[in-house]
């Protein structure tokens, strides 16, 4: 018995095996022989008669070609305190707009300083993790460009056409001839001015992973290898990303973690190399100075003979999908027609005495319910004080008796049945109003008010607005609208969390109704 279960297990590990195929295969075999079995693949050199392969080369004038293509452009780039390790939890970094021709010049900077132009590649698969190159981590003008990626800048994306930032490079790629059957999701610029990291996680679609410079290494588990990742709770904002830090694992409060690298596969990509990653596989991607990359990712066809490897994946899938459901399936859902703002100009109108009426009746309402609990005095101390006082402690143990009350139900909470009822242009004007006259209200309203329905409701009315105005309208808003807080992370964090909180109880109803465990509760009333 023990035998034969060594010989499964054997043979399994054999067929998740990574192939490196020195020719790039037809449409045709690709389908039958490497995307159906959902295992990745190496494709050596399958893109250097790119265009791009020679024109966007930093060591041949590339920077200066994409500074003269797209320099003018306005990208979104990812900042975050933790680099080398760019965390893919929305608490962990900041997206910000940036002038790509600003990025260019980071780029720049990086060469000058280096000794040869060009980073050290990874010499060997036998090299564990990315170590930082210590003469650039000495250099004080290294600090600020090692946080700011270019992480998933839209090329092409036939699902959201109106965040397209780097539409004018589509000529320098091509899709390579397997893909062409395939209806692509999305194409994406990567691009990184010094060594970067990202933490481990799956995608939700296939992905063909690029290299046109520099050089990356991929470690890979299947989606078989979830229990010893840790992967986030399927209800958060995170739930693809593993809690385990690679770099640093805590094996006493991740015990199975232990065993990573044991089921982990490596791969070096160089440039013109391509990596197949099939959804739910997780990886790591560890890139070198100045590497650039482009990524094709489209939907699969999930067939009946599905592997049993990918059972976990889709498990995890299936229950988010009916996490959603229960979240969004009810009656208030047509409660609040939306007007259709597309292609205007909105007029950004954030003193009181400019509002609709019933702009200014929600903002009466909203600031109204703040100061019922806390009076004017202490609503002009900072309301995130740490201070230990009586009449703090008070107002905090108040916030916390109403946020528990009415943590889901939307027709018990007055702060989400004021937000809900309003159309997307009037809840725009209504908090830049608040910004404007009320911003410790604001902040109040926030940090202490906001229940977990109230968090649901608020991020709704943000996808909402998003969805009806300009890209400099939404990054101005948000500018705007954090920027009243003495703490922006922590808004952020507060929002997210009751968000998240939602979704847990949403997730539970879930189980009670579809796997029988009773879990007792609040239902959510959104």
């Amino acid at each position: 018995m023990v035998s034969n279960r060594s010989s499964v297990r054997t043979a399994m590990e054999e067929s998740l095996q990574i192939q490196r195929l020195e020719e790039a295969p037809s449409a045709r075999d690709f389908e039958s022989r490497i995307e159906s079995t959902n295992v990745p693949a190496v494709f050596n050199g399958c893109v250097k008669d790119w265009k791009a392969f020679s024109k966007w080369n930093p060591s041949n004038g590339g920077l200066d070609y994409l500074q003269e293509r797209v320099g003018l452009c306005v990208v979104e780039a990812m900042l975050s305190s933790s680099a080398p390790v760019f965390y893919g939890d929305l608490r962990s970094h900041e997206r910000v707009p940036l002038p790509f021709s600003a990025f260019i010049g980071l780029c720049k900077q990086r060469m000058r300083h280096s000794e040869d132009g060009s980073g050290a590649c990874f010499e060997s698969e036998q090299r564990g993790l990315l170590e930082p190159v210590s003469e650039y981590d000495r250099e004080p003008y290294e600090d600020a460009p090692q946080q700011i990626y270019l992480a998933q800048v839209p090329i092409i994306n036939t699902e959201n056409e109106d965040r397209v930032q780097l539409e004018s490079l589509r000529e320098d790629i091509q899709t390579p001839v397997f893909l062409e059957d395939k209806v692509l999701a999305s194409t994406n610029l990567w691009m990184n001015n010094a060594q970067a990291r990202s933490s481990t996680h799956y995608d939700p679609h296939h992905n063909l992973l690029c290299i046109v410079s520099g050089c990356k290494q991929v470690v890979l588990w299947p989606p078989s290898a979830s229990a010893i990742l840790y992967p986030m709770p399927i209800y958060g904002e995170a739930s693809n990303h593993s809690s385990v830090p690679l770099e640093n694992p805590d094996f006493s409060n991740y015990p199975r973690a232990q065993c990573l690298m044991e089921y982990s596969q490596k791969v070096i990509l160089h440039a013109g190399d391509a990596l197949f990653i099939p959804e739910g596989w997780f990886h790591q991607v560890d890139s070198d100075d100045l590497t650039i990359a482009v990524n094709f990712w489209w939907r699969s066809n999930i067939v009946s003979n599905m592997s049993e490897h990918m059972d976990a994946y889709y498990l995890r899938i299936i229950l988010r999908r009916l996490t959603d459901k229960e979240m969004n399936d009810n009656d208030l859902d047509q409660a609040c027609e939306r007007k259709d703002l597309k292609g205007k100009e909105l007029e950004q109108r954030t003193m009181s005495h400019e509002l609709e009426p019933l702009a200014i009746h929600a903002l009466h309402e909203l600031v109204s319910l703040v100061h019922h609990r806390v009076n004017a005095a202490e609503l002009r101390q900072p309301v995130q004080s740490t201070t230990t006082t009586d009449s703090a402690a008070s107002v905090k143990d108040e916030f916390t008796k109403v946020v528990r009350a009415n943590s889901f139900s939307l027709e018990d909470d007055p702060v989400a049945k004021i937000i809900w009822a309003l159309q997307p242009c009037t809840f725009r004007n209504v908090f830049l109003a608040m910004v404007k006259n009320f911003p410790r209200t604001l902040e109040a309203l926030i940090l202490h008010l906001l229940s977990p329905v109230g968090a649901e409701v608020l991020t709704c009315k943000f996808e909402e607005m998003d969805q009806q105005i300009t890209e400099e309208d939404r990054n101005r808003f948000y500018q705007v609208f954090y920027g009243a807080f003495d703490d922006q992370f922590a808004a952020m964090d507060a929002i997210l969390n009751g968000k998240e909180l939602f979704a847990l109880q949403a997730y539970k109803n879930v189980l009670d109704k579809y796997l029988g465990v009773d879990w007792g509760g609040p239902k959510p009333g959104v």
